[in-house]
């Protein structure tokens, strides 16, 4: 551990980000493969792993968030303290609010009729898509502002923490790419195509971490609400859509135990690598 954070200290803050978000969409891939294996997946099986996606997601913008945030704002904005975390977290919610309403998409398990966002002629593959696509902008933006306050030497930002939610983020993509290929296998798109698909709704996480990582780089006064910010995406993505989705059928008892299980997951990398 200490030999990887030296290198991704060494490398800046832009690259670390870069590649940290790189390995989260790889493994984003390494579960769009499975289509490849099994035409389908039960949902006994796919609503629990959504579930453990909600609680680390949760976990994640609690511990290497809005923690940070709170603890950087008594410094740099001793005053009002509360204000970084409570507007950031408010703007990341609104944020998620308006390409909720304005993106058109539809979430795993609904109805075509269910579809969100703008009316829209897509077909249901690509309204797919575009759902785990803006589902996974927060993720990417979380890992790059933390990298980018760990380079600043900000006390309260590591490397190993930012490595802690990567490994976290990386783990809950794991279950997204299945659950993005495998609907579409069962739409009748070919395997190539659905591992395709499903490996590209995180393309824009390494896009999302650089410009996060940028962004605190050169205008540092907005760390404390930027991670604020990325925390309140998250939790509206897991209140909005991830828990919905896990509610749908008769296995809801096994995806709360799955997500308190990817909360404990989460909470230990984070408090243990930290």
């Amino acid at each position: 551990m200490e030999n990887l954070i030296k290198f991704l200290s060494d490398i800046g803050p832009v690259w670390s980000a870069f590649l940290a978000t790189t390995f989260t969409w790889l493994v984003t891939a390494a579960g769009a493969s499975l289509v490849f294996f099994f035409k389908t997946l039960n949902r006994s099986v796919l609503d629990p792993m959504l579930g453990f996606t909600g609680g680390v997601m949760v976990a994640a913008s609690f511990w290497s968030l809005l923690a940070p945030s709170i603890d950087m704002s008594e410094t740099m904005y001793p005053n009002a303290k509360w204000l970084p975390a409570a507007v950031g977290f408010l703007g990341g919610a609104l944020f998620l609010y308006a390409l909720d309403n304005y993106m058109p998409h539809l979430h795993l398990n609904f109805k075509l009729e269910e579809r969100e966002g703008v009316k829209t002629h897509l077909h249901k593959t690509t309204l797919l898509i575009l759902a785990i696509t803006m589902h996974n902008i927060p993720e990417g933006l979380a890992v790059g502002v933390l990298f980018g306050a760990a380079a600043l030497g900000v006390p309260d930002a590591s490397f190993a923490g930012a490595i802690a939610l990567a490994i976290g983020i990386g783990i809950q993509n794991f279950p997204e790419g299945v659950a993005v290929s495998m609907p579409l296998r069962r739409l009748g798109v070919s395997r190539k195509r659905s591992f395709w698909y499903g490996q590209l709704s995180a393309i824009v996480e390494p896009v999302a971490g650089v410009l996060g990582a940028i962004a605190v780089i050169y205008m540092q006064p907005v760390l404390p609400f930027a991670l604020a910010f990325a925390a309140g995406a998250m939790i509206y993505v897991v209140v909005e859509e991830v828990i919905p989705e896990t509610q749908r059928d008769k296995y809801t008892d096994r995806s709360v135990l799955a997500f308190m299980g990817g909360f404990l997951v989460m909470m230990i990398l984070d408090v243990g690598l930290s």
